[in-house]
């Protein structure tokens, strides 16, 4: 099974997970739903320190190397995903309520009132602190560690961060599976599974379609302001796309997105600089899956959708998801303590959205560093650079030895 990617081994996960609710002996649903119970209050605890792990580095990081040509680009890269998450809530809005009847379904264990199996046993873990605190923490931390230039401290939370990363990669996303097999083992075994199938294949749809139109909107923008086709543009990064979609890793298609980017006359100064730092903090393309996602799980739950609810969600996203992983389904994971402390994610729904997040992980990924082109196309323009193809072709040589 650890030779298989994670999406495979989610999709037999979710088969088995059915298979099991509809067929199997309630014994066995009652061991799913007993390591579910303890999964879940594993993932409360480390939640918290996920939040640490990411977003103390991030903000460090960024401070540390603080400039013109930094604050250029973490502010347009941020202002994309906020932008684009917005849309994707006014979308949401316009299409979701077609097909998902809101509050079918109940995603709190603790009201729920159809056929419902209790865990053999559990046990408590409690937060060291909360994921309010964590935040508050973290900037302080990030910001303070940039601010007194503290390489002592920025030293030790790069290693806390690996430590957390090692965390997600070696116990959470090889246990991911059962968690989720067990999840969809008890909607099945209360007769809702097919509810949450067919809606989500509609949600898969309209997602990849946004990260589409966003794709397309971004390089418009960016041949507005910095001359050329924007169909010319996709064209030539698009092996950058393909290469993400493959990978599902932001960090591996670099030397591509590089290149591609190269290829498209942006200078190489600034796509250096550009290309491996969007490569962290540009996601639109995961905060589009996310707030579709969350806002589906919502509406299912009979929550609050109103932009007054979501839109301060997504502004926190676009900080919380700085540094997450590169592991498939990283921004998720990072994600986790704003989807409770904000939406009332409860542990069903988390379960939820994390193997609806890992299903698209290959498009959202290939979106976010396609839109990485883009942007460095508007920072070249913005620092009094022109197009030149020629400028490059040396580079480009080089790279692709």
């Amino acid at each position: 099974m650890k030779k298989l990617g994670l999406l495979p081994r989610l999709i037999i996960a979710i088969i088995l997970g059915i298979l099991i609710g509809l067929f199997g002996p309630a014994v066995l649903v009652r061991i799913l739903i007993t390591f579910n119970g303890l999964f879940g209050n594993f993932l409360n605890f480390v939640i918290p320190l996920i939040i640490m792990g990411f977003v103390i580095p991030g903000i460090a990081d960024l401070g540390n190397d603080a400039g013109k040509t930094l604050a250029i680009t973490a502010g347009i890269a941020y202002l994309s995903t906020v932008i684009f998450g917005t849309a994707t809530y006014f979308t949401g809005s316009a299409i979701l309520p077609h097909f998902i009847d809101p509050g079918t379904m109940n995603f709190n264990p603790d009201q729920n009132t159809g056929k419902v199996l209790e865990p053999f046993f559990e046990s408590p873990m409690d937060p060291i602190f909360s994921v309010t605190t964590a935040l508050i923490m973290s900037f302080i931390l990030g910001v303070g560690i940039a601010a007194v230039k503290g390489e002592f401290l920025k030293k030790a939370v790069h290693e806390f961060s690996d430590i957390i990363t090692k965390l997600i990669s070696n116990i959470v996303i090889p246990l991911l599976p059962i968690h989720i097999a067990g999840i969809f083992a008890n909607l099945a075994y209360q007769g809702t599974v097919a509810k949450v199938l067919s809606v989500f294949s509609k949600v898969f749809i309209m997602v990849i379609i946004l990260h589409w139109l966003t794709i397309l909107i971004q390089y418009t923008i960016a041949s507005s302001m910095a001359g050329g086709s924007p169909f010319e543009k996709i064209k030539n990064i698009f092996p950058a796309y393909m290469t993400a979609v493959g990978t599902q890793s932001s960090a591996a298609t670099i030397p591509v997105t590089l290149r591609q980017t190269y290829k498209m006359g942006v200078n190489k100064g600034i796509a250096d600089f550009v290309i491996p730092l969007c490569a962290t903090i540009h996601l639109s393309g995961s905060t589009i899956t996310l707030t579709s996602c969350a806002m589906s799980i919502l509406m299912l739950q009979g929550g609050d959708v109103t932009l007054a609810h979501m839109f301060p969600f997504i502004l926190m996203l676009g900080v919380t998801m700085v540094a997450a992983p590169g592991v498939p389904g990283g921004a998720v994971m990072a994600a986790l303590g704003i989807l409770q402390s904000m939406l009332g994610f409860t542990e069903p729904m988390t379960a939820l959205i994390i193997a609806l997040y890992v299903a698209q992980d290959s498009f959202g990924t290939a979106c976010n560093i396609t839109g990485d082109g883009a942007i460095a196309c508007i920072v070249n323009k913005i620092s009094g650079f022109k197009l030149d193809p020629q400028a490059n072709e040396a580079y480009i040589e080089e790279l692709v030895k």
